[in-house]
């Protein structure tokens, strides 16, 4: 992977951005959004690709939104793409992340490492007042 370049990443949504509560939206997975507002901050395109469509779509839109991921398509290769039957279903896309890998989810820490071969930049936490004194 060229680490220069500016990657278009698919992601799925139930047991990758969120636990798997379908059809509820589950809770967060650890460093998630984090994880996905640094992608998009190094340039990378976010597609959303999800088994959801409806109603149920327009809450996972929603709750990304509010948790500060906007998608640059959802569950097509591009905004403005209109399904017909005469083309794919598959999108396209660089790196698809989903929990149903070969191998399981890895995690978001190591997703990160593995799209830009770097570590994540943590902020360090500041010492509470008893820790001072140690």
């Amino acid at each position: 992977m060229n680490l220069n370049e500016q990657l278009i990443i698919a992601v799925d949504f139930d047991g990758t951005i969120v636990e798997d509560a379908y059809p509820n939206i589950g809770k967060p997975m650890l460093f998630a959004f984090e994880t996905l507002k640094m992608l998009q901050n190094k340039g990378h395109r976010l597609i959303l690709w999800t088994y959801r469509h409806g109603s149920k779509l327009d809450d996972a839109v929603n709750f990304c939104k509010e948790h500060g991921i906007s998608f640059y398509a959802v569950n097509k290769s591009y905004p403005e793409e209109v399904f017909n039957h005469s083309s794919s279903r598959k999108i396209h896309a660089d790196v698809f992340i989903d929990d149903r890998n070969i191998g399981g989810f890895p995690g978001w820490g190591e997703i990160y490492q593995m799209i830009t071969n770097t570590k994540p930049q943590v902020e360090e936490k500041k010492k509470g007042f008893f820790k001072l004194f140690k």
